[in-house]
C-alpha cells in the first residue's frame, strides 16, 4: 500500500511538472501591462480584445483553421483506405511497409521540414495552400492509420462475408458495415489529424510565405521579433481549442464504443 502511495504522488508530480509551465499563459494573458511580467500586474481582457480585432491575427486564424479542416478531411480518407489495405492484404514486406507510413513520427521534424522545402520549392508549392495540406496531411497520416488499425483489429471479419453473401457488394459492406464499426478509430484518428495541422509550426515555418501564414507562425514571428503580449491570449485560445478538440474526440470514441458494444 506504501509503494502504491509513493507511485501516486510521484505520478501527481511529474504531472504537474508538466502542466504547470503551460498554465503560467493563462494569467499572463490578462496582464495589464505590455509584458510578459509573472505574476501579471493587474487585470485586463485587452490582449484578447486586440487577438479579435487584429487582422493580421484573425487572417492567420482563418488560414490554421482552413489548412486543418482540409488537412484532416484528406488525411482520413487516405488514412481510412492506407489502414484497411494494410488489414486485408498479406504480403512478404509488409511489417516493412506499416513501418513506413510511420516515418514521419520517427523522422526529427527538422529534417522533414528542410526535405519538403527543397521539393516544394521546385514544385512551386511554397506558401500555397495544396502544399500546407500536403505537408501537414505527411505528418498526420501515421496518427489515422493507427487509430484505424486499432479498431480494425477488433472487428469480426464474419459481418463482412455475411453482407457479401446476402448479395452487398464492396462499397456497400464498408459504408453499412466496415465503416460504422470503425467509426470510433475514424473519429479519433480525424481529430487528431486537427490537432496535429493546427498546431504544427515547424514545417509551416519553411513553407510560409507573405501571403499565408498560419497561427503557430505567427506566434513565433511574434515572440521572436515584436514581443507582443498578444501572443500570451493567442497561445491560451490555442491550448484550449487543442484541449476541447482531444477531450470532444475521446468523449465521442467512447460513446460510440458503447453503443456497439450494445
Amino acid at each position: 500500500m506504501t509503494s502504491k502511495r509513493v507511485l501516486g504522488v510521484f505520478a501527481v508530480v511529474i504531472i504537474l511538472w508538466l502542466i504547470l509551465p503551460t498554465l503560467v499563459i493563462v494569467p499572463m494573458s490578462f496582464n495589464a501591462a505590455p509584458s510578459f511580467n509573472f505574476p501579471p500586474k493587474g487585470f485586463s481582457t485587452r490582449w484578447y480584445e486586440n487577438f479579435f480585432t487584429d487582422p493580421t491575427w484573425l487572417r492567420a486564424l482563418f488560414a490554421s483553421l482552413q489548412v486543418a479542416v482540409v488537412t484532416m478531411i484528406v488525411a482520413t480518407a487516405v488514412g481510412v483506405m492506407a489502414a484497411i489495405g494494410l488489414s486485408k492484404v498479406k504480403f512478404r514486406g509488409k511489417g516493412l511497409l506499416e513501418g513506413y507510413y510511420l516515418l514521419p513520427l520517427i523522422v526529427p521534424g527538422i529534417v522533414l521540414a528542410v526535405g519538403l522545402y527543397s521539393l516544394f520549392l521546385r514544385m512551386h508549392l511554397l506558401g500555397t495552400l495544396p502544399g500546407f495540406v500536403l505537408a501537414h496531411t505527411i505528418v498526420s497520416l501515421p496518427l489515422v492509420i493507427t487509430n484505424v488499425m486499432a479498431s480494425l483489429q477488433g472487428l469480426d471479419p464474419r459481418l463482412e462475408q455475411a453482407s457479401a453473401s446476402l448479395g452487398a457488394g464492396r462499397m456497400r459492406t464498408f459504408f453499412s458495415i466496415t465503416l460504422p464499426l470503425i467509426a470510433p478509430g475514424v473519429t479519433a484518428g480525424a481529430l487528431f489529424a486537427f490537432v496535429t495541422s493546427f498546431d504544427e509550426v515547424v514545417l509551416s515555418l519553411f513553407i510560409q510565405s507573405p501571403s499565408l501564414q498560419t497561427l503557430p507562425v505567427k506566434i513565433f514571428n511574434s515572440v521572436t521579433q515584436t514581443n507582443d503580449p498578444t501572443v500570451a491570449a493567442v497561445a491560451v485560445i490555442t491550448m484550449c481549442t487543442s484541449v476541447i478538440v482531444m477531450l470532444a474526440a475521446q468523449f465521442f470514441t467512447t460513446r460510440k464504443r458503447k453503443r456497439v458494444a450494445a
